[in-house]
C-alpha cells in the first residue's frame, strides 16, 4: 500500500483544480439568447468584471480589438461573423459589456428583443429616456447608480444593447 505525503496530495489536488479550470473554461461560451437586465448584468456579466471572470462565462475563443482605446474583446458566434457581444476593459476590469451586430434572441426581462420596433422602448421603459445621436444611428439610454443602460435604434429597430459605467462613450 502506497503512503501519500502531504505535498504528493498537495500537487494532485492542483492538477486536478487546474483540469476542472481548463475543462470550465472550454464549456463556457456566449449565450445564444442573451438577456439583458438594465444597469445590471449583460450576458450574465456585470460591469466590473475582470478578464478571468470573462473567460468563466463566455469563454476564450474571442478577437482582440487592434484599434481600440482599452483592452476590447469580440466574442462572435461564427468565426468572421460579426454577430455576437464584446467587452471593454480598463485598468482589468470590465467597463462596457454591449452586443455586436444584431443578434438575435437577446432581450431585456420585460421583454424588448432586438428587432423590435423603436416605439417599443418608450412604451416598456417610459419617455424620459436619454437620446444620444450617434453617426448613422442613434442610443436611448436609461441612468441607474454609476451604469448607463444603451438601446441602440437603427433603421427604425431595436439593433444592439449596451451596459456602460458611468462616462463611458455611448457612441462605439
Amino acid at each position: 500500500m502506497a503512503v501519500w505525503s502531504n505535498v504528493d496530495c498537495m500537487r494532485v489536488l492542483g492538477a486536478a483544480l487546474v483540469a476542472l479550470a481548463i475543462t470550465a473554461a472550454a464549456d463556457a461560451q456566449l449565450p445564444k439568447a442573451g438577456l439583458v437586465v438594465p444597469g445590471q448584468r449583460l450576458g450574465g456579466l456585470s460591469l466590473g468584471a475582470t478578464p478571468s471572470q470573462v473567460r468563466a462565462k463566455w469563454g476564450t475563443r474571442f478577437g482582440r480589438c487592434r484599434d481600440c482605446r482599452e483592452p476590447t474583446w469580440y466574442f462572435n458566434y461564427r468565426r468572421f461573423e460579426p454577430q455576437g457581444a464584446g467587452v471593454a476593459f480598463r485598468r482589468g476590469r470590465a467597463v462596457a459589456l454591449f452586443t455586436l451586430w444584431s443578434p438575435p434572441d437577446w432581450r431585456t426581462p420585460n421583454g424588448l428583443t432586438i428587432g423590435d420596433p423603436a416605439a417599443r422602448v418608450a412604451g416598456l421603459y417610459g419617455p424620459a429616456l436619454l437620446r444620444t445621436s450617434c453617426t448613422n444611428y442613434y442610443a436611448l439610454t436609461l441612468l441607474s447608480r454609476g451604469t448607463t443602460t444603451a438601446i441602440y435604434i437603427f433603421d427604425n429597430q431595436v439593433w444592439a444593447f449596451a451596459l456602460l459605467a458611468r462616462g463611458e462613450r455611448i457612441c462605439r
